[in-house]
């Protein structure tokens, strides 16, 4: 699959666009501290597709995605997913790191310090 087939395919535009609507209020607070290049300077997207998944937050120049985990998540099934999710994002060279969405209320500070711990780091 070619870069430009693998982003954002168009199929997938109008529900991107509907979740970027309707955020969660995790992910509407991750998103203040995100928008504008406010984190050391890097552009993050919303909503952002790879293939047939759209990750919730999505840093093109690190090759890293975001992903805001609530109770959903939790299940079996959801799990064994997102697993499935994280090889072929990996396969991509795409780094996903998850955090629940109580971390964002409770401890903005060590999610934004985890995320900044990857930066320079993709190995390109």
């Amino acid at each position: 699959m070619d870069e430009q087939c693998l982003n954002n395919h168009p199929d997938l535009k109008t529900f991107r666009r509907q979740l970027r609507n309707q955020l969660t209020p995790a992910e509407a607070k991750l998103w203040d501290y995100l928008k504008g290049k406010k984190l050391e300077g890097r552009k993050f997207r919303r909503q952002h597709s790879v293939g047939p998944f759209i990750l919730d937050f999505y840093c093109p120049a690190e090759r890293l995605g975001i992903e805001l985990d609530g109770q959903p998540h939790f299940h079996p099934a959801a799990r064994e997913y997102d697993r499935e999710r994280d090889i072929f994002l990996a396969f991509y060279g795409i780094r996903v790191l998850r955090f629940e969405n109580h971390y964002i209320f409770n401890r903005s500070e060590y999610v934004l310090n985890c995320i900044k711990g990857y930066f320079g780091s993709t190995g390109k």
